[in-house]
């Protein structure tokens, strides 16, 4: 409950800055503003306090496959979609 908070906070103040880059639902899920960000860079930041940076390739029922991570650009990532708490996304170029 408290992972919806923070990416309802999040995506409310990323609609504010540009209303066409993220567009979550009452019931949104992490898993469906990440597929809304497919080919997109993201940051997620992780429970843990970590963050990775990358394309979005694939989302998953429980996993999201990140390319050309940020810094690591031949390497790529899958991370649970439980252990994510936000999806930061650039509003505006």
């Amino acid at each position: 409950m408290k992972t919806l908070h923070i990416l309802t906070l999040i995506a409310v103040m990323t609609i504010s800055a540009q209303a066409d880059t993220l567009t979550p639902a009452k019931d949104s899920t992490q898993a469906a503003v990440l597929q809304s960000q497919s080919g997109k860079q993201v940051e997620l930041r992780l429970k843990s306090g970590e963050k990775i940076s990358g394309k979005v390739a694939f989302v998953g029922d429980s996993i999201v496959h990140l390319t050309s991570l940020t810094g690591m650009e031949m390497f790529e990532a899958s991370i649970s979609i439980e252990s994510i708490s936000a999806v930061v996304v650039r509003s505006a170029k």
